[in-house]
């Protein structure tokens, strides 16, 4: 580098360093900062990775909470640096989240990824972009992509995590532009980095790992870290694949504000302040002629009252106003900078919401897989992805023949991990494009959770710069055939519980058509719950809509009129419903609710209002379900019109069983409901 780029990259050090100090001395004794991150020992390393990035404009970062001085060389400026941790009106989120999860909308070419709050949750996301670069070259055709590379920076701590080997698997196997960034500082908290790595070096463990690049390099010596790490993102520039650079660094600092270090020995502190990029910088310097004698004093001085005015700016900043929490949980409300169609500033194709009705009828899972068809072709950012969705077609079918239509790129298999399939839509997504990860059952979503809640919340946490739209398919519930454990997980609730998503559970064929089309075209992460009971069987056929058909969220359907009381209910259960009002003969109102979030709290009012009695009606166990919401909202809201109490009909608290006596023992059988229905009208 040049000596001009030097002087920046010891400016951004030396402000680091003493931010850092400001807030360990002044700001978090003073309980202005109650979240305190030290960067302290890892500087340098960072600030010249960011000097090496930016060359494509569409470099992409995930980071973690010892990144400051990265984000700083990318381009936050002191003043916001300093208002995240303070939580005040100019920081990055606006209050929202602690100061040191960061996220920054495209300055200096680099795209920083909303950061988040767990180890390891960076990966998959950062894995995401990598291949959302090959897929802008590839599929979009967009050349102003060439060269972009992922970073994933991470401690060696995360390198015990399942994120952190989900996306090494996804990077190495497909070959993917990714820089895995290993800030080695041989602890995690007060735990050595043995525990976490055997050996306590990730880089000998991974040597015989096929297509990576493995580099080692001494984070605090100036001339080798600018050297390897520049060679290093530039060999992941010219070849499209992935490295991993451990960077060995010292901790000189606890992991937190909190931390005094007790579990460290005196030697083991010495040797770490020994050790200091700092130091070891301003003997580069001197050597270089760069700034000689007092020249180093007189730079450090001018840089900290740089500091010391971003500080006094960020302090005097206004208090965020408290109603703003309630924002940016949904689209509507501003446009974001990165995330989905939107991001990149294009509108989804136009539908008219017509609706067809003179055309063949077909199962629910011929209905998905004609929308996911219809809006591949006419949307090119349109990704279909998740295990055996490729060449077998979906283990259900959904997606048969579609990747030999569009192509691989476009309709992909992917390796056996949630964690990955999610993580990696979230980069996808704000990366500009549209996933559709399928996940086989429910049940296997469980190890994908830290990205679902992460995803959910991105909007909410950048304070609307960011969103990872996305439509994640999951089979759900029981089948004709067999249940069981682990394949036959209904489980919505706890998705109408995940802060920032959509659900939708369709009950036929026109439904999921209608829903699918107006979530793929949407600007928010998406649960499409599909039935296994009515994909291919008789209760969910119907005539296909139309490639026009949409449905709105929010608004649910009468399947069927009456006046003795008001059966609310959705997917699977409308049909159960259906049955249990003939055998029962009592004239029920049916309201399927079609999408949970949002859900059409007034047609469920005025219905109720109407006949004076409700039942809920759902799979999901009974303690806790969705069907509690439902009640409670009626209690509340139309109790004087309420002539018995709020009936909640629900499996009990037990998994779904193997045997289908069992099973149908379980899951309330039509005569249950049939009786629980006389009951409620005899009340």
């Amino acid at each position: 580098m040049t000596k001009n780029q030097w002087m920046d990259v010891a400016r951004t050090v030396l402000a680091s360093r003493i931010m850092d100090t400001i807030e360990e001395t002044e700001l978090a004794p003073s309980g202005k900062v109650t979240y305190q991150f030290s960067a302290k020992g890892h500087e340098l390393a960072q600030v010249l990775l960011a000097a090496a990035l930016g060359e494509s404009g569409h470099d992409g970062a995930t980071v973690y909470y010892r990144s400051r001085p990265f984000v700083l060389a990318a381009g936050m400026t002191l003043e916001e640096g300093f208002a995240g941790p303070l939580a005040l009106s100019g920081s990055r989120n606006g209050g929202r989240d602690i100061g040191v999860v960061h996220q920054m909308p495209n300055r200096r070419g680099i795209t920083v990824l909303p950061a988040s709050g767990d180890v390891g949750a960076q990966y998959t996301p950062a894995v995401g972009w990598a291949q959302a670069i090959t897929y802008h070259q590839r599929v979009l055709q967009d050349s102003s992509w060439k060269g972009a590379v992922a970073i994933a920076l991470g401690g060696d701590g995360s390198t015990a995590t399942n994120g952190f080997w989900a996306a090494l698997n996804i990077a190495t196997t497909q070959k993917l532009p990714l820089l895995f960034f290993i800030e080695d500082n041989g602890f995690g908290i007060s735990v050595p980095g043995q525990f976490q790595t055997p050996g306590g070096n990730i880089a000998e463990n991974l040597a015989s790992f096929g297509n990576l690049r493995i580099v080692e390099c001494d984070g605090t010596n100036p001339d080798e870290a600018e050297r390897l790490i520049s060679k290093t993102v530039e060999h992941v520039r010219q070849s499209s694949s992935p490295a991993l650079l451990r960077v060995r660094v010292p901790r000189i600092c606890g992991h937190s504000g909190a931390d005094n270090q007790s579990y460290k020995t005196k030697e083991t502190r010495e040797e770490e302040a020994r050790r200091d990029p700092l130091t070891r910088l301003q003997d580069f310097f001197e050597r270089k002629k760069y700034l000689v004698g007092d020249q180093w004093t007189t730079f450090v001085a001018d840089v900290e009252n740089e500091v010391r005015m971003a500080c006094d700016a960020a302090v005097a900043q206004a208090q965020p106003d408290p109603k703003d929490a309630l924002t940016f949980v949904f689209s509507g409300e501003k446009v974001q900078q990165h995330g989905g169609l939107r991001g990149a500033a294009l509108e989804p194709p136009h539908a008219t919401g017509m609706r067809e009705d003179d055309g063949p009828r077909i199962n629910l899972i011929e209905a998905v897989k004609r929308t996911l068809a219809h809006e591949l072709s006419t949307n090119n950012r349109v990704v279909v992805f998740g295990e055996d969705v490729g060449v077998k077609g979906g283990v259900h079918g959904a997606t048969v023949d579609l990747q030999l239509r569009f192509g691989e790129d476009r309709v992909f298999d992917t390796s056996l991990s949630e964690e990955g399939i999610i993580g990696r839509a979230v980069g996808m997504a704000i990366a500009g494009l549209v996933p559709v990860p399928e996940i086989q059952f429910r049940k296997y979503l469980d190890p994908a959770m830290e990205q679902i809640n992460d995803c959910g919340t991105i909007r909410w946490r950048t304070n609307g710069d960011f969103a990872a739209p996305m439509v994640v398919r999951i089979p759900v519930g029981f089948s004709k055939r067999t249940g069981d454990p682990w394949h036959s997980v209904s489980g919505e609730a706890i998705f109408a519980h995940t802060i920032g998503w959509r659900v939708a559970m369709p009950s036929n064929a026109q439904d999921a058509v209608g829903l699918l089309r107006t979530a793929l075209r949407g600007d928010d992460p998406t649960f499409f719950l599909e039935h296994r009971a009515i994909q291919d069987t008789a209760p969910g056929r119907g005539v296909y809509p139309g490639d026009d058909f949409t449905v709105p969220f929010g608004k649910a359907s009468i399947v069927r009129s009456g006046s003795a009381v008001t059966i609310v209910t959705w997917g699977e259960m409308v049909h159960r419903a259906k049955s249990a009002v003939e055998l029962s003969e009592i004239d029920a109102e049916i309201i399927d609710l079609r999408t949970i979030v949002p859900w059409d709290k007034e047609c469920v009012l005025e219905s109720v209002r109407k006949t004076n009695r409700c039942m809920v009606l759902h799979e999901d166990t009974i303690t806790a379900g969705f069907g509690s919401e439902i009640a409670s909202v009626v209690s509340l809201e139309s109790f004087s019109w309420l002539d018995a109490p709020v009936v909640r009909c629900a499996p009990p608290d037990v998994p779904i069983p193997y045997n289908k006596g069992m099973m149908d023992a379980v899951i309330p059988p039509v005569e249950v409901v049939a009786k629980k229905l006389i009951d409620l009208v005899q009340f």
